[in-house]
């Protein structure tokens, strides 16, 4: 593909679209893995090219489970992207992290059950590190940015995922806070995984939209109170993106852009030819040698 762009940026609840964007254009990415979620709309912004998907389809049709996460990854990837800022809604589990507040969190919980987790399958094996599923310098950027905007931002915290579309009960909430979960979604797994196997830095803007139900002086959350804070919510992330691309140089590399260097297992020579060719976007620069 002739079109590139170098940040990506995966719109959740709330973002469906970006503006400031100049010499826009629409693409639809096919992929081995099936449709992304949506048209991806590439556009310069501040002399970078950023590319802009909108996890939950147009009109906000796809629930979080039944989202084609390997498929946005994958198309993000074909398309160049070394950068992914993801925004998600999130819930708080801590009575520090208010709703409008912003979050960048350092860690990841993964408690979904039914998503498919890796590119990697049918006769190639990886296994890739996670030990720290967010990118610490990209983060420390989209920090920055953040506070730039006058949000009320906040750093560290791990990162629950759960299967959705539901809410959680107050029994699973009182559990997680136990456990020293600080934000609780219902995308990020396995996004961020996909994002290291693919070899793109991530990074996660979460903002809080509610107290989850564990809070006994707040109703217990609901479709309309997530909604009532979101609207702000997106004030603030969308500057801290045009923040963003201002610091982040067309040159910049990271060690996860070469995350697979240590992580691919089989023997090149019996990967099925099929295999070979459906992850050649992601292998070949190992094997092609």
């Amino acid at each position: 593909m002739d079109i590139h762009a170098q940040l990506g940026i995966i719109g959740g609840s709330g973002l469906y679209t970006l503006e400031g964007l100049k010499n826009i254009s629409k693409h639809n990415v096919l992929t081995p893995f099936g449709e992304p979620s949506s048209p991806i709309v590439i556009g310069s912004l501040e002399g970078i090219q950023v590319a802009f998907l909108a996890r939950h389809g147009v009109g906000h049709s796809i629930n979080p489970s039944e989202v084609n996460y390997r498929a946005n990854i994958y198309a993000l990837k074909s398309l160049g992207v070394k950068w992914i800022v993801a925004v998600s809604a999130c819930g708080s589990l801590r009575e520090d992290y208010s709703p409008g507040d912003m979050v960048i969190p350092d860690q990841l919980f993964d408690m979904t059950k039914v998503r498919e987790r890796s590119f990697f399958e049918e006769g190639l094996v990886a296994h890739i590190s996670v030990a720290d599923p967010f990118c610490s310098d990209l983060s420390s950027k989209v920090q920055a940015a953040v506070a730039a905007s006058g949000a009320n931002v906040h750093v560290g915290g791990t990162f629950i995922t759960v299967e959705g579309p539901r809410f959680s009960t107050r029994g699973e909430s009182n559990i997680y806070r136990t456990w020293g979960m600080s934000v609780i979604g219902m995308t990020t797994s396995p996004e961020a995984f996909l994002a290291r196997e693919a070899e793109i830095c991530y990074s996660v803007i979460a903002h809080v939209t509610d107290y989850d139900v564990w809070h006994i002086s707040e109703e217990p959350v609901t479709v309309e109170i997530v909604m009532r804070t979101v609207q702000q919510n997106m004030v603030y992330a969308k500057e801290a993106i045009q923040n963003l691309v201002k610091v982040l140089p067309a040159d910049q590399t990271c060690q996860h852009h070469n995350a697979l260097a240590a992580a691919l297992t089989t023997d090149a020579a019996r990967v099925p030819t099929a295999t070979r060719k459906k992850l050649a976007l992601f292998v070949d620069k190992y094997w092609d040698q």
